[in-house]
């Protein structure tokens, strides 16, 4: 009956007018976002934070997520017509949807990616309605040596899932944790790393890193990637699938969403890793009898990793709205997003706010039946929308970077941040470094300073106090031995080949 009572204030919520607008608004920019290669959610969710400002913290943090698992469904589009990914957890669904349009099925293949994100988004969506109580009432249990310990696991779990060099991830981590440290201590007041600059006391601005790192950065790759779209003139066709497919693809949405479901709450975790994991597992299972075979138009092989992105998309909002730790780079951002609003993130959030709380896991329905609603009708707009030349959108893209970076503290400064790192975010792309550690370690980093120092003071001193908690010891237990298993030979060795076929 809780669950009901919850789910009826969040209904409440959602389904006011002006959530419903912005609900809308943000399913919509994300379908663009994912139709048109080269942005991506992280970027857009980065550029549209300054607008959030003058929002009420439901709309918000309700537009954003619309634009998270939108871009999900739009990333689709692109990589089965054009073979590119509109989003990374969609460079999957290329190899088999592609491989559908050319052989004149591409309508089949997108109404199978439409039926099978809806289908999982709504059980993922379900799965947080129903988990997030009790992992609120553990979170409870929490001190500063469990949050400490928590947030351990989560930087371990954001090295050894990211994409590449384990050692350029930890690097990343390192140096996002040092970015954070920028600013006035709290407990002394004593300055670091300011060097003369009254700008940097209060610290780095999060939009202005974030707008830099993964707007301007992925602006000026895509500059100078440079060539165009090589867009087929063939026809899309039918968009609903025949009952022969959908029959054919039940069994694999449904493991896969399970698969989503549970690697999206992982630390690192998301879209991205439950695409790749889920096509794998589909792949094994079909074995040598697949007919076609995976890689050459298999409906299976766009079912799978398009109901495992959208799933793992949702669920990996399970970490951020219980514990208030990101579990990926867009969490950081919605994290950053709660803070822009003076509300701290974590299992106190259900309690003092739960009309935001339960409306913001309710939206996700409403977005989800709103993005079956856009998709299968509206795909020939999105077709047209894919023949439009990057180097008409990118400079409305910097315009509004620029003006949305400075609207948040009228500040001239962090324009100059966002330059900074917009230019440190190139050097990462060419130097093939994730930025996703980055941001996870600026974000955690304060917060890990902060529960490191109130363990210690609470314990006198004493250091044993995050091996004598029983919670605490579990989980740097769990993030030793996650790092210990991804250094093993045989394990470091297939996790390289993992991403090697994710790159290709």
């Amino acid at each position: 009956m809780d669950l009901l009572s919850n789910l009826a204030i969040g209904f409440g919520n959602a389904l006011t007018l002006s959530n419903l607008f912005y609900c809308f608004v943000g399913v919509t920019v994300g379908t663009l976002i994912g139709v048109l290669p080269g942005i991506g959610p992280v970027a857009a969710i980065a550029m549209l934070l300054p607008i959030t400002y003058s929002l009420d913290p439901s709309a918000a943090l309700i537009m954003l997520a619309g634009i998270y698992y939108g871009a999900e469904y739009g990333g689709s589009t692109t990589a089965i017509l054009v073979n590119i990914p509109g989003d990374a957890s969609a460079v999957i669904t290329c190899l088999d949807g592609h491989q559908m349009a050319k052989k004149g099925r591409a309508g089949t293949a997108l109404g199978v990616a439409a039926l099978g994100s809806f289908f999982a988004g709504c059980v993922a969506t379900l799965v947080i309605a129903a988990f997030a109580p009790p992992l609120i009432a553990i979170a409870f249990k929490f001190e500063a040596a469990e949050y400490f310990s928590l947030m351990v696991l989560g930087l371990v779990g954001a090295v050894v899932l990211a994409n590449g060099s384990l050692i350029k991830a930890f690097c990343m981590v390192l140096l996002g944790l040092l970015f954070g440290m920028v600013g006035t201590d709290i407990n002394s007041g004593a300055l670091r790393y300011t060097f003369g600059t009254e700008s940097l006391q209060e610290g780095l601005n999060f939009v202005a890193i974030s707008m830099g790192i993964f707007g301007f950065a992925e602006i000026a790759n895509n500059l100078e990637r440079g060539g165009s779209r090589t867009f087929s003139t063939m026809k899309v066709g039918r968009v609903l699938p025949t009952w022969a497919d959908i029959r054919e693809c039940i069994a694999p949405v449904v493991r896969s969403t399970a698969v989503g479901s549970l690697l999206g709450v992982l630390p690192g975790g998301g879209a991205l890793l439950s695409s790749f994991a889920a096509y794998t597992m589909e792949k094994k299972i079909a074995g040598k009898n697949a007919n076609p075979p995976f890689g050459e138009g298999n409906v299976k092989g766009v079912a799978a990793p398009e109901s495992a992105n959208n799933a793992g998309a949702q669920t990996s909002f399970i970490p951020m709205l219980t514990l208030g730790i990101p579990s990926n780079a867009v969490m950081a951002l919605m994290i950053g997003a709660m803070m822009i609003h003076d509300i701290q993130p974590g299992p106190q959030v259900m309690s003092t706010d739960p009309a935001l709380f339960w409306g913001l896991i309710v939206s996700m329905w409403v977005g989800n039946l709103m993005l079956v609603v856009l998709n299968l009708p509206m795909i020939n707009v999105w077709v047209k929308l894919l023949r439009v030349p990057y180097r008409w959108l990118f400079p409305a893209i910097v315009a509004f970077c620029v003006i949305g970076t400075y609207s948040i503290n009228n500040n001239v400064f962090d324009i100059w941040v966002s330059i900074f790192f917009g230019i440190l975010g190139y050097v990462f792309i060419k130097l093939g470094c994730e930025a996703a550690p980055f941001i996870l370690g600026f974000i955690l980093g304060p917060m890990m300073e902060e529960n490191l120092r109130r363990a210690l003071l609470l314990s006198r001193g004493d250091p044993t106090v995050f091996f004598t908690r029983p919670i605490s010891c579990g989980l740097l237990i769990a993030a030793l031995l996650l790092l210990v298993a991804v250094l093993a030979p045989s394990v470091r060795k297939k996790r390289e080949t993992a991403f090697q076929d994710d790159d290709a």
